[in-house]
């Protein structure tokens, strides 16, 4: 929204409403803009970006409905206000759906115009305060080092999130569990032209299938029990932003088909409703099994995941960045010895050769909580060997115990399952939180690899 002083712009080929408007508006303060066709007008749209837009409805060549489309479909930060001399209820509600922010009939009433165009100015002003602290949310999250690359892989990764992020490209994340996928996507959104629009994010292993239909597509009300009223997805949501599907092996098959639609049409339908929607909306997904290996075993549609696998960025483990430990541990300790109001001012180099020994099968989640279980137990100024936890304290790393036979990432990951939960004695809920990962996942990859 302009900063001084908004800039309204007139859709109308009436040549009296158009200079009476105008002379209404420029006596309210405002910038205003005028145009007799929709073509002129979207060509004042692409060069000046007015804030608020008011349409004729019946106009030569396009009408107002049609322009209403075309903006909301590129600029759906622009509101946009209908007029017309024949007003109906049934072009009130289209006009609405098709994103319309008020429908007025002619003559105007100018007291009710200028109160629309101050709320819509309003909430977009509010929209923009939001996006201020996101923006101030990322740069606290990634200014201050959370995403560490010291490492030479790391830093190849985010080579390529800077070079992919100002593009419309879908992204595949491959990663296991805890090694910062989401704060990936977090910045591939930030430095995309995207990032003064929305962020969703999607965590489909933790929904029943017919929750995440609803959470991806809405619902209409009556869809199925306690669904009590019409609820927009994600998908409506994100509309001119970014989503983010975390764990995307884990979506039903069924549902793979409506997603594959979604990428190829920017189509859907909300659960239970029969009117087609649209959304403009950037996707990275994220997962931490091989898609490829899924595809193959007939779990993940082959076609989605040509559709989805644009661009394949695999993010290391933490055992394969070690240089990132000590960076990590030193921006944990600062950051959450701040956050629980301790003193804790460094870390003793034993610690960290015990940091860097160990394998962190739950990656730089598990770093992250076993620093902030040091850091709240500490009674020092540093870091002590005395609150690591019992399966740092050895010197020997966790790796020396696993069987010769794990000579791939499977039987890596098989190995680690099965140490954990010998150290656990068998309780699944410490588990998988000791490997980062959910129950639901820990659950699976158990039956997966037939572990008693």
């Amino acid at each position: 929204m302009s900063a001084v002083c908004p800039t309204i712009l007139i859709v109308d080929d009436e040549k009296n409403t158009r200079a009476g408007l105008k002379k209404f508006l420029e006596a309210q303060n405002y910038d205003v803009l005028t145009a007799e066709k929709a073509d002129d007008a979207l060509r004042l749209i692409e060069k000046d970006k007015p804030d608020i837009i008011l349409t004729d409805l019946r106009m030569p060549g396009m009408d107002g409905m049609s322009l209403l489309e075309k903006i909301k479909a590129k600029y759906p930060e622009i509101t946009v206000i209908l007029l017309t001399a024949y007003g109906t209820v049934e072009n009130a509600v289209k006009a609405i759906k098709a994103g319309a922010f008020h429908y007025l009939t002619k003559p105007v009433n100018l007291e009710e115009l200028e109160f629309l165009i101050k709320k819509a100015l309003t909430q977009q002003s509010l929209r923009e305060e939001n996006r201020e602290l996101r923006r101030e949310l990322f740069r606290e999250r990634f200014e201050e080092g959370e995403i560490i690359a010291h490492s030479k892989k790391m830093k190849q990764v985010l080579e390529v999130v800077d070079r992919v992020a100002p593009t419309r490209s879908t992204v595949l994340l491959e990663g296991e569990s805890g090694t910062g996928k989401e704060l990936l996507a977090h910045r591939l959104h930030q430095m995309s032209p995207r990032r003064n629009e929305t962020f969703l994010a999607v965590h489909c292993a933790a929904l029943t299938e017919t929750l995440l239909a609803s959470e991806l597509f809405g619902h209409e009300k009556g869809a199925f029990t306690g669904a009590t009223e019409r609820k927009a997805g994600r998908f409506e949501m994100a509309h001119g932003g970014t989503l983010f599907l975390d764990e995307v092996s884990e979506i039903p098959l069924e549902m793979q088909v409506k997603l594959l639609r979604v990428l190829q049409e920017g189509e859907f339908e909300r659960v239970g409703g029969t009117k087609t929607l649209r959304a403009d909306v950037r996707l990275i997904c994220a997962t931490n099994r091989d898609l490829a290996e899924e595809v193959r075993k007939g779990k993940f549609r082959e076609d989605l995941f040509y559709r989805i696998n644009v661009i394949l960025m695999r993010v290391p483990p933490l055992r394969e960045r070690r240089e990132d430990i000590r960076p990590l541990a030193d921006h944990f300790t600062q950051t959450l010895s701040r956050v629980n109001g301790k003193t804790v001012e460094g870390i003793e180099e034993e610690v960290y050769e015990r940091l860097e020994n160990y394998t962190w099968p739950g990656n730089v989640r598990e770093l992250k909580n076993v620093v902030e279980r040091m850091v709240v137990l500490s009674q020092e100024k540093k870091l002590t060997s005395v609150n690591l936890p019992e399966d740092l304290k050895s010197s020997l790393p966790p790796a020396v115990s696993w069987s010769p036979a794990a000579s791939n990432i499977q039987d890596m990951e098989k190995e680690l399952i099965r140490l954990k939960l010998q150290e656990c004695r068998g309780n699944k809920s410490k588990a998988a939180e000791k490997l980062g990962i959910s129950r639901r996942t820990l659950y699976r990859k158990i039956d997966e690899y037939q572990l008693k």
